[in-house]
């Protein structure tokens, strides 16, 4: 009898214990809830998968270059033996690998090229959806379509599946590149938490550009082609999950009040954000250039190794780092000066590409690379957080299709740099190449003098703007057309003795003619 007392006298304890266990869980699981409705901890919890998303698009823009040129030519050998053994069958089944040895080196380049030139035509169409529907519905569904493309590639063995995964990769990145950047300026409205937040997000796009070769070529060596795709999906889903879980894309109301953004064809002619455009793809130029031609440079001049060659442009990354902390520094303390620091860059820029092809030797040739990373910190960091400036002030505060501007001009030059910069050496010489993208940049840095006084632009001016060129809509826009226009020509507003409305030829103050239209 005493096992079944003891028995009986155990179990409200155990249901006491279970239940109080219970209880604990469920206070720690509304502990988490509440703090995730904490505003800060949401923005940094959305930095994070902002970030990881572009740190995976990078890596798996710059994973292929040490992996699909070997893989694609040991491909197009097998055919050749396959032809050489069988001469007189139908080309037909040769033919499905096999390239001419003189197109190979071009087909690898349009390969390259694929993403950015799909970014490049997709972007328009993205910046005015991200701007319809909001951020966070076109990032999930770009780091879906990353997804899909990094497995495509994995398991991947014709050149026609690596061009599709190639260029389903420029469709995710053209969504989520976009969205990522442009939630960042939504959520970050001071322009000091903007430039900081814009630059962990450049460090983190310059960590996936440089660390993505030598982790390809490691796990390509000692793994297989497979294994480092593998990696990048699982991932790119984890942080699909995450979105889905923490920033509740299809549950959200946010976008149902958001305004109606500015048409991107409007901003891209703002004169200002054309400069800011200009600079980016100018200076992303020398980077998107020399990355597919240094490496056979290299080869010829100084007979590197392949580890060479593959750890190229790691070192570069540091002194981007360093640009990326210095320029929001400096922002912060002088953020009047974000066009002066652009300048800056591109001036360092110049200078590194002149010197690249004097370079003898591996150690030496450190120096010029990591200047060009340097000086693209400095543009990228002042002139990002600009172009959101830029439509707070004169647009309207929506952001998807100001970035989308930002993605176009990067996507030109790396849409360029694999197809053009192997003509211009084979043609010019690798010498003129460089000679030319410093001069480039160093020309255009006098033009950022153009975003001198954007500093000083107040809102209520943009906003009177906006107003009055889309002209009045009703009567009582009418009237107040017609007194901007009277204010604007020096004439104020009296009431007379019998209480009649009239026009004074008087100055009225800046306070009349824009606090009250702004407020």
């Amino acid at each position: 009898m005493e096992p079944e007392g003891t028995t009986e006298a155990q179990a409200p304890n155990l249901a006491q214990s279970a239940a109080s266990k219970l209880s604990r869980m469920g206070e720690r699981t509304k502990q988490l809830g509440s703090a995730m409705q904490d505003p800060n901890r949401q923005k940094r919890i959305m930095l994070v998968i902002v970030c990881t998303a572009l740190l995976l698009d990078n890596m798996l823009y710059m994973v292929i270059v040490p992996i699909i040129p070997d893989y694609l030519e040991g491909l197009q050998k097998q055919a050749d033996r396959v032809q050489v053994d069988a001469p007189h069958d139908n080309f037909t089944n040769s033919t499905t690998h096999k390239a001419a040895k003189g197109n190979f080196d071009l087909q690898i380049g349009i390969l390259f090229a694929s993403k950015a030139i799909l970014q490049l035509l997709v972007n328009p169409l993205s910046g005015t959806f991200i701007d319809r529907v909001g951020y966070d519905i076109p990032l999930f569904l770009g780091l879906n379509v990353m997804f899909l493309s990094t497995l495509t590639f994995a398991f991947a063995e014709t050149y026609a599946t690596m061009f599709l995964a190639r260029s389903m990769q420029g469709l995710g990145s053209a969504f989520a590149d976009t969205a990522g950047i442009a939630m960042i300026a939504d959520k970050y409205t001071v322009e000091a938490e903007r430039s900081k937040a814009l630059g962990i997000a450049l460090a983190f796009i310059s960590f996936g550009s440089l660390v993505a070769p030598p982790f390809g070529g490691f796990l390509y060596e000692f793994a297989g082609k497979q294994v480092p795709f593998l990696v990048l999906a699982c991932i790119c889903l984890t942080d699909g999950v995450l979105c889905l879980v923490c920033l509740k894309p299809f549950s959200n109301r946010e976008r149902e009040n958001m305004p109606v953004g500015t048409p991107i064809y409007k901003l891209m002619l703002d004169p200002y954000i054309a400069v800011v455009a200009g600079a980016l793809t100018i200076c992303n130029i020398p980077l998107a250039f020399l990355e597919p031609t240094i490496a056979k440079w290299m080869e010829e001049t100084m007979h590197t190794s392949q580890w060479e060659i593959g750890m190229t442009w790691f070192p570069a990354f540091f002194p981007h780092v360093f640009g990326v902390y210095l320029t929001v520094k400096l922002a912060a303390k002088y953020p009047h000066l974000q066009w002066f620091y652009g300048a800056i860059g591109m001036v360092f820029i110049g200078a590194s590409s002149c010197t690249v092809p004097a370079c003898k030797n591996f150690g030496e040739l450190m120096i010029p690379l990591c200047g060009i990373c340097f000086g693209i910190a400095f543009v990228d960091t002042a002139l990002l957080p600009t172009l959101g400036f830029l439509v707070d002030v004169r647009h309207v505060s929506v952001y998807g299709s100001v970035y989308a501007i930002a993605d176009i001009s990067y996507c030109l030059a790396y849409a360029m740099g694999p197809v053009v910069a192997g003509q211009i050496v084979h043609d010019l010489g690798f010498v003129q190449l460089n000679l030319g993208m410093g001069l480039a940049n160093v020309l255009y840095a006098p033009v950022l003098l153009l975003l001198k006084n954007v500093s000083q632009l107040k809102p209520s001016f943009s906003e009177r703007n906006m107003l009055l060129e889309d002209g009045p809509t009703g009567l009582y826009d009418t009237i107040k057309m017609e007194q901007r226009e009277k204010k604007r020509k020096g004439l104020c507003t009296t009431i007379d003795e019998n209480g009649i409305e009239t026009f004074a030829q008087r100055s009225c103050s800046e306070e009349e003619s824009s606090g009250g239209e702004f407020a």
